[in-house]
């Protein structure tokens, strides 16, 4: 038999999936961004990763993470993630796929 699930934690739990929802909603317009800039790359014949521009958006997100109490080391992580599969869309793009 299963025990009740305490309501503030049913609370918590239903916040959680809102920001899960939203985080996704979020990462899908970040992407549609992004493919838009894979395509003027493409079309000005640039390169597709900008490690100037990664290295600005690296201390800047460690930065606003930092003065909203999140890890910054967990944040630069995840920036990395969203960048390396935005590069490899921009690669895709650039030739052609």
């Amino acid at each position: 038999m299963t025990e009740p699930v305490p309501a503030e934690l049913a609370d918590l739990r239903s916040s959680i999936d809102n920001i899960d929802a939203a985080l996704i909603h979020l990462l899908a317009e970040r992407f549609k961004c992004t493919q838009h800039v894979g395509v003027l790359k493409a079309e000005h014949g640039m390169p597709p990763a900008d490690p100037a521009r990664e290295e600005r958006q690296i201390i800047r997100l460690r930065a606003l993470a930092t003065d909203a109490g999140l890890d910054p080391v967990f944040a630069e992580k995840f920036l990395n993630f969203i960048v390396g599969e935005v590069i490899r869309h921009h690669v895709r793009i650039s030739e052609g796929s």
